[in-house]
């Protein structure tokens, strides 16, 4: 493997002018550095990203924060963390992954006093983040595919969960379902302030009221199990459920087993919507799920760009954008064929 030294070597120059030629620390003359790039592309040589990076104070790295472990990586998980390295790559940055499941702004501070990165990404917002204080509380650079409480200066982009819930009520609404629940993610999650799980909790509360239809929520763990004994106890507790909305992909097997189990068929039974989901997913189900598709792809491109605007010194200023999903009707849903008999009201829960 040809190094700096048989570069320096055979471009007839001293190592260190190499070293000026790539990392821009000194001026040398244009007819030296194109003949110190013909000698690498000659050899072959390729410069380590990460001892440039030691010279120029840029490593042209950037970190996606995306802690998954209670949920793991699925397709719609996978959707932005492609698509936040294809527009990094782009723009002539790497993108690496850090999953831990970790909200320790201790260990966030020594991450960024590493020097491996110049900026991060963070996804799975929590309302009051600790990651997005100390990040403003030390100056580096972040951008959030999510949203805090507290949004002053800072840039995101974020799913609207209000209209999503809202369109995906109307439009079981509109089918003639009248008594509809929501499998939420767990509980732990709600406690923790995760933005997506408090958002869609309260959405769905004042979607049914301006639906005028009845609706129930319940937290639920990741699991097809989870999904199966919860919503098991569901159907017992309200037996007039006609459909359901969940934002838990990773239960849906399990409440469809639980459906079936009590001999009824989706959709002519029951109808099921999952928000916040892929039309990848979707497919794989018998039959495909009705989704309302997130736009993982546009999130992790446009979270990606607002990062590199700032290490770019591009006057953007402070963008904050909320994008909707996208309902997309496959074989899960359709019009409510079984007639009321139970006020959910008398069951209703959180």
């Amino acid at each position: 493997m040809p190094t700096m030294l048989d570069v320096a070597r055979r471009a007839g120059v001293a190592l260190s002018t190499v070293s000026y030629a790539l990392n821009g620390t000194r001026p040398i003359s244009e007819e030296t550095r194109q003949r110190i790039f013909a000698a690498m592309d000659e050899l072959g040589y390729r410069p380590h990203a990460l001892a440039r990076g030691l010279a120029s104070r840029r490593s042209r790295i950037i970190a996606l924060l995306f802690p998954v472990s209670e949920r793991g990586l699925g397709f719609t998980e996978l959707e932005f963390v492609t698509s936040a390295a294809d527009t990094a790559r782009e723009n002539g940055y790497s993108l690496i992954l850090w999953p831990s499941e970790t909200h320790d702004p201790n260990a966030l501070r020594q991450f960024t006093r590493q020097g491996l990165v110049d900026g991060v990404i963070l996804m799975e917002v929590h309302l009051h983040d600790e990651r997005v204080n100390l990040l403003r509380e030390i100056g580096f650079p972040f951008s959030l595919i999510g949203r805090c409480a507290d949004l002053a200066g800072t840039s995101y982009v974020d799913i609207d969960f209000e209209q999503t819930v809202k369109e995906t009520v109307d439009y079981l609404s509109a089918l003639g379902h009248t008594h509809i629940a929501f499998l939420n993610q767990s509980q732990s999650l709600f406690d923790a302030g995760y933005g997506p799980v408090v958002r869609t909790h309260a959405c769905f509360e004042q979607a049914v009221q301006l639906a005028g239809v009845k609706g129930i929520r319940r937290f639920c763990r990741a699991t097809p199990q989870a999904g199966y004994e919860t919503f098991s106890e569901l159907l017992t507790k309200c037996p007039d459920l006609t459909a359901l909305v969940t934002m838990n992909e990773r239960a849906v097997p399990g409440v469809m087993q639980a459906v079936a189990d009590r001999g009824w068929r989706i959709p002519d039974d029951f109808s099921l919507v999952v928000i916040v989901s892929s039309a990848r997913m979707a497919e794989m189900m018998t039959p495909p799920l009705t989704t309302t598709d997130a736009p993982a792809a546009e999130l992790g491109r446009l979270g990606a760009e607002l990062l590199i605007q700032q290490l770019e010194a591009q006057e953007q200023g402070i963008q904050q954008s909320l994008l909707p999903c996208r309902l997309v009707v496959r074989g899960s849903s359709g019009p409510c064929r079984r007639a009321p008999s139970l006020d959910l009201r008398e069951v209703q829960g959180t």
